[in-house]
């Protein structure tokens, strides 16, 4: 087990790496900062003192490495158009954000297990044509379309809901309905393939003859053994949902990380953007890391 958390460890840096590597491309690569905060009309002695206070007048490798050596003491910089720190700003929004996740995956695993379970132990049949349906209208639907919808049907045509803003529950209702809806339908549809295998099995047939009930053979000995595969999509989606906050935050207005991210790219803040990535990569193979490890525990022949 040791050997097998040094080797994810291990993939873990390199990933960060990469991560941070790219960030830095892209911050250089997204035009020049100086001339998008100073303005066409600056003159050559105004954007050469600003290029020298943001240390943008060093050889290119010089700040790659004091970029990196400033990341690793979690040092990530001031903004360029809200001069404050950073890290200070993600960590104001980023609570917005789990939030709005956590509540997003939890009705996505809500719907899309008991979906799928109920679609394999009734295959071919009208329960499985019918989650198959609604899996595949789940991840055809836009999500930013899907948003607008909600947003048009329950807060305008009939006031049930809040159209968006942070604050309590009822504003949380409609975002993590729309974030849930694309992971609810590949859980779903993964779920479903998984336990349909395993209910194939000969030992599933062993445990039926030992005359055990139909629940417990499909929610004690199935739907472990087909649980692994479906971690796994788990940690996907979260790590894709991270991504595509973005959309979501911006139809109801909410203010998460990505709403800072917008704001960000807009301005092109690009110490702003270069923190939100490192932030985000990070989230992403801390829960990639967390669902590795839980697989490991579930299905020991992978340790």
């Amino acid at each position: 087990m040791i050997r097998f958390i040094a080797g994810k460890l291990g993939a873990v840096l390199v990933t960060l790496y990469l991560a941070l590597t790219g960030a830095f491309l892209l911050g250089r690569l997204s035009g020049d900062p100086v001339t998008n905060i100073l303005g066409p009309f600056a003159t050559r002695e105004q954007a050469d003192a600003l290029r020298a206070t943001l240390g943008l007048d060093r050889p290119l490798i010089v700040q790659y490495l004091d970029y990196l050596a400033s990341t690793a003491v979690g040092d990530l910089g001031d903004s360029l158009q809200f001069y404050q720190p950073n890290l200070g700003m993600i960590f104001d929004r980023l609570p917005f954000t789990f939030q709005l996740l956590g509540a997003g995956m939890v009705l996505a695993i809500l719907a899309g297990v008991p979906l799928g379970v109920l679609a394999a132990t009734r295959e071919g049949g009208l329960w499985d044509r019918t989650a198959s349906a609604l899996a595949v209208l789940g991840q055809s639907v836009p999500v930013f379309w899907l948003g607008m919808m909600l947003v048009a049907v329950f807060a305008v045509r009939f006031g049930l809901l809040p159209a968006g803003q942070a604050g309590g529950w009822r504003n949380l209702v409609l975002p993590a309905l729309t974030m849930a809806m694309y992971p609810m339908a590949h859980i779903a549809r993964l779920t479903r393939s998984a336990m349909a295998e395993v209910l194939r099995e000969p030992y599933i047939a062993a445990v039926r003859a030992r005359g055990l009930t139909g629940w417990r053979v499909v929610f004690v000995h199935a739907l472990r053994n087909a649980s692994p595969p479906v971690l796994t999509v788990v940690a996907l989606q979260t790590g894709m949902l991270l991504s595509g906050a973005v959309a979501v935050e911006y139809v109801y207005s909410w203010p998460g990380l990505g709403s800072l991210a917008l704001q960000a790219i807009q301005f092109r803040d690009f110490p702003l953007v270069q923190a939100i990535v490192v932030v985000g990569a990070v989230s992403f193979v801390v829960i990639n890391l967390i669902a590795d490890l839980l697989y490991a525990v579930v299905d020991p022949r992978l340790r």
